[in-house]
């Protein structure tokens, strides 16, 4: 078992960004935005999973906007182009899975 720290760092920078944990098949980063910052347009290999801690997220994916909530996840498969801004203060996770 590991208990890995996960604290909030908006009080401290704009946007923080830091892997939490990284296993053999996947790696969970977490994101922290203030309200309006963005991460421009980007794909990945693998599959990803978005859930919300704190705050709502718009995603942009293949063209199409998602409110992102912590009463919802969302699922990107891989190779689709996404994009994301804050609508408020927000604390993100994303479990990044390998094929």
């Amino acid at each position: 078992m590991n208990l890995n720290l996960n604290p909030w760092k908006l009080d401290e920078k704009k946007k923080h960004v830091a892997k939490v944990v990284t296993l053999e098949n996947s790696t969970i980063v977490n994101i922290q935005l203030k309200e309006n910052e963005e991460i421009a347009e980007h794909d990945s290999s693998m599959d990803v999973v978005i859930a919300v801690r704190k705050g709502s997220v718009i995603f942009t994916v293949e063209g199409n906007e998602v409110l992102v909530t912590p009463e919802n996840v969302l699922h990107i498969a891989p190779l689709e182009k996404h994009s994301l801004r804050a609508v408020e203060d927000a604390d993100i996770l994303v479990i990044q899975i390998k094929p």
